[in-house]
């Protein structure tokens, strides 16, 4: 049995993970720590707390349960790209991780994302030079840097999970998916949108949360995994399936906005790693 904290438990990504942890794997113990507890089970152990307030506490590791395993999924505007957030907290994220390897904690299992791989196109290997051109991308990418740094030659075993496009339970997500849900109820029967071409790796948010858990239940593959379907879908395919399944009458306004300049035409994951795991 290891106990397994879970930061950013009551997030999107978080609460489905830490429901595929409790119902396929209650052997082992759950720490979930966030600002809420709304969307976690009541039997879950929760702990209440800043945790990047309290990045330099002394007795931070015990007073989170001594965990065997960190899962930090635990990130601010993470849907704003270029807010600055990324770069003040960035440091505070770097001495949470560092003070709990410092004291004890020997896993740590960091969420990264596609978006590091900047405007690259065609299938994102874990091999491939980042691009960090925006916030989010530079501060993910520069924790990564700071972490591998800190781990050389200690006994840590420090995996960095590149996550695709999860969609999927679309009213707890932040996606356009969800915007569209919330313009659907109040009414509107239009909205404003690219043209749709960019074409994403979308994996359901089941699978995703199925893939983190069995990467942090394992140690021998480490380093950078992709989390990710291994398929390209464009996002104009994505929002028609969604507005045909769901049966809406809102339609999107095609060519409103012009597509991100940091987004690339067509970006999918290499699932090598990933299903090296699934498959162990």
């Amino acid at each position: 049995m290891s106990r397994i904290l879970i930061t950013g438990a009551n997030g999107y990504i978080g609460y489905h993970t830490v429901k595929n942890l409790m119902i396929q794997y209650p052997e082992h113990q759950i720490i979930a720590v966030d600002f809420s507890n709304r969307n976690i089970d009541s039997k879950i152990n929760f702990i209440k707390m800043d945790l990047l307030a309290n990045a330099l506490k002394e007795t931070l590791f015990e007073d989170l349960g001594r965990p065997d395993v960190c899962l930090h999924l635990a990130w601010q505007d993470g849907f704003n790209h270029n807010a600055e957030s990324h770069i003040d907290n960035l440091s505070s994220h770097y001495h949470f991780l560092k003070n709990l390897i410092e004291h004890g904690c020997r896993h740590i299992a960091v969420a990264g994302s596609f978006r590091e791989y900047g405007a690259h196109n065609g299938l994102a290997r874990e091999c491939d030079p980042v691009v960090a051109d925006n916030y989010y991308a530079w501060a993910k990418t520069s924790l990564y840097n700071l972490l591998k740094i800190f781990t050389a030659g200690k006994d840590v075993c420090l995996q960095w999970l590149r996550f695709f496009t999860p969609y999927g339970d679309d009213e707890h997500n932040n996606s356009i998916l969800t915007k569209i849900l919330k313009w659907e109820k109040e009414g509107k029967t239009s909205f404003p949108f690219t043209e749709g071409k960019e074409q994403y790796d979308y994996i359901h948010i089941d699978v995703l949360a199925e893939q983190i858990v069995r990467i942090i239940l394992q140690e021998k593959i480490n380093g950078i995994i992709n989390c990710c379907s291994g398929k390209p879908t464009s996002l104009k395919d994505m929002v028609e399936s969604f507005i045909q399944e769901h049966r809406l009458k809102i339609r999107p306004e095609y060519g409103a906005f012009p597509s991100r300049p940091y987004d690339a035409d067509v970006i999918y994951g290499d699932t090598t790693k990933i299903k090296q795991i699934m498959n162990g």
